[in-house]
């Protein structure tokens, strides 16, 4: 664990570099802890996971939008709003395999889920792992983070966000560990993959409402154009499992907004609001 920074940075990141695993391929994880970390000794936080950690807090490392999601500046200012709990923030970087991992892996043995895997065997060159990714999240990065920071490791202050396949992931690993998380951010989620397949999933996995929140939203053009009609079916799904709106679930819309960190920072306060509130 080595600590980094980058000009602007607020608080400080701890990074693993490479992270180990016996669940899939090394790659860089990034701690990052808020100034009020060093400021009270006795303080403990909660823990909210992300996908894509290249693309949380250095602009530098954002590979396509060249574009960070200012994770630091927003938490440390909600925090100091006292809007959110006291946090920390830890993202996991994507790989090569980044498809494979975040696409959820037990889907019905349809034509369509059939189509998308002869797909991702074609152009990625391997199988779905999402299992074995969330094994590592869940089995071994979890308990490194919670052994070597000050963490509240229960579920009700253990979150997960990502956005696009990211928001997948998110909501997949909720379904599929509900009593190691209590809350997932769902942004840009790319629903439209393999025609809609992870709906009848999430149809038949949904948590118990009473004890977790779900957040979706997405923007209306570029990729996001296209999930509206997705989303929808989703708000149903969730309707029809008991789940509140603006109590236990949220879906939002932004119009105008890309699917890119560009537009994901300037909303990015709205998820975690939701899901961190104290």
């Amino acid at each position: 664990m080595t600590p980094f920074s980058f000009p602007g940075l607020v608080g400080k990141i701890d990074r693993l570099d490479p992270f180990n695993s016996k669940y899939v391929i090394p790659r860089i994880v990034d701690v990052w802890t808020p100034p009020q970390y060093s400021e009270d000794p006795d303080q403990k936080f909660a823990v909210i996971y992300m996908h894509d950690g290249q693309n949380l807090f250095d602009p530098s490392t954002s590979k396509y939008s060249h574009a960070d999601w200012g994770m630091d500046e927003t938490i440390t200012r909600l925090m100091s709003e006292q809007k959110i709990r006291p946090t920390i923030v830890v993202g996991l970087w994507s790989t090569e395999k980044r498809g494979l991992e975040y696409m959820p892996q037990k889907l019905p043995n349809s034509f369509s889920y059939k189509e998308l895997v002869f797909r991702f065997r074609r152009e990625v060159s391997g199988d779905l792992c999402s299992d074995d990714y969330l094994r590592f999240l869940v089995e071994e990065v979890k308990p490194y983070v919670d052994a070597h920071f000050r963490t509240l490791p229960d579920q009700k202050d253990t979150f997960i966000m990502g956005s696009s396949m990211g928001g997948l992931i998110s909501m997949y690993a909720l379904c599929e560990y509900p009593r190691v998380f209590f809350g997932a951010g769902c942004v840009s989620t790319h629903f439209p993959i393999g025609r809609g397949i992870t709906l009848k999933y999430m149809q038949e996995h949904l948590p118990d409402p009473a004890t977790h929140r779900f957040y979706f939203d997405h923007g209306t053009k570029t990729l996001d154009k296209n999930y509206g009609k997705y989303q929808q079916k989703a708000d149903k799904i969730l309707i029809e499992h008991g789940y509140v709106a603006d109590e236990n679930w949220v879906t939002r819309v932004f119009e105008g907004h890309i699917h890119s960190e560009t537009d994901w920072r300037k909303r990015v306060h709205i998820p975690l609001e939701f899901l961190l509130k104290k």
